[in-house]
């Protein structure tokens, strides 16, 4: 036996617990011995290139199935997708850091910034950092959220907004904006005008076209948008405001730290998953039809929604990216992720089904 006091053994077997715990029991010494051997007199660590190989051998090893070409591609589908919703999770949590939404006191002060000499018609300050329709998620409005209307959950904003007919020109009203803000420490991210048509009247019996002119800035952690409408309607707003917060710093390490302990997860899980059913077992048919239907139900919403993030993004100016659980399709498609929830869960509980074989030799053994 290797002997437990010699530290280059004991880095050895720390990396050995990348191997399943059978392996270890069986082989561990015998291994240790062999990596003693051939290692020359004096090192204290294990090489680079061997402890690369023990990570790698030993993750594989845990699939089982060593005669399969495909188990390692399914492995990585799942440790992937389940490191993506732990690092969504993960970003999410690390959102409750950021501070709270501006008040109507400092919402009022920028807007005058934005438009001098004009107190604005009114100021909204949402309840909720993140809300359904504004609101905060409760569980009576689950239901639509699951039935495809999650994409209603979003990040708040406080607002405050002038109607009537706008005092000036759009164009002189949308540059007077942006030197005062300049003057005032913002930074300007970004001026974008679009152009589409807008109904004419209440009834939408005909169209014109009609044209905004949007300003992004930034001040700390603080991002402003101001759009400037040319509809001239009393009760249409010529010129309006938003503030959010920008991503809070925490939520980037959040994310890759979580995703990193997500993937190791969902490999070990599904690698459990698969050593129990490599032996002849009872819902073995069943368990790979759930875990197919599993990785189905997580990736398909997901590879759609990143390509449809990502081309939203493409076609519009973003001052601050969407979070990361949009670009993975939640909650719009949760429901979708909760059905392959429920699949998962039931193909792990009939993976601990006893094996007829093994399981009841180490019980007799056992007994």
């Amino acid at each position: 036996m290797a002997s437990t006091g010699d530290p280059l053994a004991r880095r050895y077997r720390r990396l050995l617990c990348c191997y399943p715990r059978t392996y270890r029991r069986e082989r561990g010494d015998e291994l240790v011995a062999l990596l003693l051997d051939t290692a020359p007199p004096g090192r204290a660590r294990p090489r680079l290139r061997e402890a690369v190989d023990l990570i790698r051998n030993g993750m594989r090893c845990r699939l089982g199935r060593p005669a399969s070409s495909t188990v390692v591609a399914w492995a990585a589908l799942a440790a992937v997708v389940c490191g993506l919703f732990s690092a969504a999770l993960s970003a999410r949590v690390a959102w409750e850091t950021a501070r709270p939404l501006p008040g109507r006191a400092e919402t009022g002060a920028v807007f005058r910034t934005v438009l001098p000499d004009r107190e604005p018609d009114e100021i909204t300050k949402p309840s909720t950092f993140f809300g359904y329709y504004t609101q905060p998620l409760t569980l009576q409005a689950l239901d639509n959220v699951l039935l495809g209307d999650g994409g209603e959950y979003q990040q708040s904003a406080a607002a405050a907004w002038a109607a009537g007919p706008p005092p000036a020109p759009p164009e002189q009203i949308a540059a007077v904006a942006q030197r005062r803000l300049r003057e005032a420490g913002w930074h300007l991210d970004g001026i974008t005008v679009q152009r589409s048509d807008d109904c004419a009247d209440k009834l939408c019996a005909a169209v014109v076209p009609v044209t905004w002119t949007t300003v992004d800035a930034s001040r700390g952690d603080t991002l402003l948008n101001v759009t400037v409408h040319p509809r001239p309607e009393p009760d249409h707003p010529y010129l309006s405001i938003t503030l959010r917060r920008a991503t809070p710093p925490l939520v980037l390490p959040a994310a890759v730290g979580g995703g990193l302990l997500g993937a190791l997860a969902g490999w070990l899980v599904f690698g459990w998953a698969s050593r129990r059913t490599e032996a002849p077992h009872p819902a073995r048919a069943v368990v790979k039809v759930l875990l197919g239907v599993t990785l189905l139900l997580w990736w398909l919403p997901t590879l759609f929604s990143v390509l449809s993030v990502a081309s939203h993004h493409g076609a519009e100016p973003h001052p601050q990216w969407h979070p990361l659980w949009e670009w993975l399709g939640q909650p719009t498609f949760s429901l979708f992720f909760l059905v392959g929830s429920v699949s998962a869960l039931l193909g792990i509980a009939l993976a601990a089904l006893p094996r007829r074989d093994v399981d009841r030799v180490q019980t007799l053994v056992g007994g």
